[in-house]
C-alpha cells in the first residue's frame, strides 16, 4: 500500500502545482510589464522545474512499483502519464524555455510576451497529464 500512497501523493502534488501555475501564476505573470513578466518567469521556472521534474519521477517510479507489487496493471496508467511529462517537456517545451532564458529582462518586448504566453499553453498540457494521472490513481485505488 505504501507504493500506491506515495504514487498518489506525488501525482497529486505534481498536478496541484501544475494547475496552480496555469490558473494563478501564469495570468498574474501576463499582467506584468514585459521586463517584470520575463524576470518572474525566469526566477519561477528554475524553482518549479526541479520540484515538478522530481515529482514526475517519483510518481512514475512509485506507480510502477505499485503495479508490480500489487499485480494491478491499472497503476501503470498514472506511471506512464507521469513519465510522459519528461519527453514532452524535453521535446516540446524546452525550445521555448531555452528561448526565454536567452532573453534579457531589460530588453524584453513583444517576443518575450509571445513566448511566455506560448509557454503557458505548453504547460497546460503538463497540467492535463497530471489531472489524467490523478484520475488514474483514483481508478487504480478503487
Amino acid at each position: 500500500m505504501l507504493a500506491a500512497t506515495l504514487a498518489s501523493m506525488a501525482v497529486a502534488l505534481f498536478t496541484g502545482a501544475a494547475v496552480y501555475v496555469n490558473v494563478a501564476e501564469q495570468p498574474a505573470r501576463l499582467a506584468l510589464d514585459d521586463g517584470q513578466m520575463l524576470t518572474q518567469w525566469q526566477l519561477s521556472y528554475r524553482r518549479a522545474a526541479v520540484m515538478q521534474g522530481g515529482l514526475a519521477l517519483v510518481g512514475t517510479a512509485m506507480g510502477l512499483a505499485a503495479g508490480y507489487r500489487y499485480g494491478d496493471w491499472r497503476w501503470l496508467v498514472p506511471a506512464l502519464l507521469m513519465f510522459v511529462n519528461w519527453p514532452y517537456t524535453l521535446i516540446c517545451v524546452k525550445p521555448t524555455n531555452d528561448a526565454l532564458h536567452r532573453l534579457a529582462s531589460s530588453t524584453a518586448g513583444p517576443e518575450a510576451r509571445r513566448l511566455v504566453a506560448r509557454w503557458g499553453w505548453l504547460h497546460a498540457v503538463r497540467s492535463a497529464l497530471g489531472v489524467a494521472a490523478l484520475g488514474g490513481c483514483l481508478w487504480a485505488a478503487s
